[in-house]
């Protein structure tokens, strides 16, 4: 597979022909719902034999090419964007002529019950877990009721393993600290959940849990380890799998509410996967900047990897981006975009997608109705830069919330860069 950026005067005719496919084909494989609406900086995939490579400092074609054992002019020429004299900068993303061995790796993907079942069709072909969200715990041990039994069908039909997922959420849908509290300070309490989340498990038919409790007060850190050691017991003994969903940490003394109570160290030890959030650092009410920009995920994960199994860990990715008014204002929410609709907007504003080296991301401005915006969302390249960091601190493999909406575009990334293991 080759990532080609879009220029002037490009369409998906013109693109077919530069690499001798169909058009057909390539609309096949981006999946874009209006194929012919392109954007100047617009990434489309390329379906032939190939990978792509992310750029180390102090590599050049040259040093690639003869690493990869393929000459420099079959390199040149999977690269039809670089001219002569052909100068490549650490993280740019290069194509390379020929696949090579993969690694194989776990893919999750969260999906809300109401997802469209088309767009679950054409997507667990890519996952190995399906983590449906979610079962909401209540403060006496007892669980909210989830209408999952069609996705547990289907994803069992697709070889795709359903996971039940239990959040300490409210009604509205925030995380609540005063649940957990109740919960976690009181051990009959967190008995009865435990029995009502395996009990339910079982019932259902899920493979495993994962627990995605959020913004536990510090001090009850230690109760929620004893909470997850007593879980892990339970689910072992019944032939079920645990997973944990955890905070972007950088440090073990990270200060705040929504870290201090997730112990990096116990949860690499009790899971068999952890999952961490690394997106959000672009959100609903902070200023605009890249939802999952690469050189804070890699901080993070350079911490995870001292405290945690590299292989248990799955690198959390963001499948949605975010419109900001500008200037910025705090407290003033952006709008959430499915990656499609933000290309779809740049086209009717008319807008240059742009990519930010640092952050390895799109992003692009537009003004309408005299108001300034900024939108970052995610692409091919972008999510090919993160994967890489998943090669690089040899990773369990990768989570996307969610996947409601279909990006075909980043699920082929993961695919031409992996082989998806299932377990089902």
């Amino acid at each position: 597979m080759i990532i080609y950026t879009v220029k002037n005067g490009d369409t998906f005719y013109s693109i077919a022909r530069k690499f001798g496919v169909t058009v057909a084909e390539l609309e096949r494989f981006n999946g874009l719902p209006n194929p012919e609406q392109l954007v100047v900086g617009q990434d489309v995939l390329i379906p032939t034999d190939g990978k792509i490579h992310t750029v180390e400092r102090g590599e050049s074609l040259y040093s690639i090419a003869l690493s990869e054992g393929i000459t420099l002019s079959a390199l040149i020429n999977a690269n039809p964007d670089l001219q002569p004299p052909y100068v490549i900068y650490p993280g740019q993303i290069i194509n390379l002529p020929q696949t090579a061995n993969k690694r194989t790796i776990v893919v999750n993907g969260y999906a809300y019950p109401n997802i469209n079942r088309e767009t679950l069709s054409k997507t667990l072909p890519f996952l190995t877990y399906l983590a449906i969200f979610s079962h909401r715990v209540n403060s006496d041990g007892t669980l909210g009721e989830v209408d999952d039994g069609d996705l547990i069908r289907i994803a069992k039909n697709g070889n795709v393993a359903p996971i039940m997922v239990v959040t300490n959420t409210e009604s509205g849908g925030g995380f609540s600290s005063e649940t957990a509290e109740s919960i976690l300070n009181n051990q009959n309490v967190r008995q009865t959940l435990i029995t009502n989340i395996v009990n339910t498990a079982l019932r259902k038919g899920y493979l495993g849990v994962d627990v995605d409790f959020e913004y536990i007060y510090p001090q009850d850190r230690q109760n929620y380890n004893t909470f997850l050691s007593a879980l892990k017991t339970q689910l072992d003994r019944n032939g079920l799998r645990l997973s944990t969903a955890i905070a972007p940490k950088i440090s073990a003394t990270q200060q705040g509410t929504l870290y201090e109570a997730h112990d990096y160290a116990f949860h690499g030890e009790v899971a068999d996967k952890v999952i961490i959030m690394t997106y959000e650092w672009g959100y609903l009410y902070g200023p605009p900047m890249a939802v999952s920009p690469y050189p804070e995920v890699k901080k993070v994960l350079s911490y995870a990897v001292t405290e945690i199994p590299s292989e248990k860990i799955l690198m959390g990715s963001p499948n949605y981006g975010y419109d900001w008014t500008l200037p910025y204002v705090s407290g003033r929410p952006a709008r959430i975009l499915s990656i499609n609709r933000a290309l779809s907007l740049a086209y009717e504003v008319g807008a240059e997608i742009q990519f930010s080296e640092r952050s390895k991301a799109p992003f692009y401005e537009y003004s309408q109705n005299g108001v300034d915006h900024i939108v970052w969302f995610e692409n091919p390249r972008s999510i090919a830069a993160r994967l890489s960091l998943v090669d690089d601190f040899a990773l369990g493999g990768v989570s996307f919330w969610t996947i409601n909406q279909l990006y075909l575009q980043g699920l082929r990334v993961v695919d031409d860069m992996f082989d998806i293991e299932k377990v089902i």
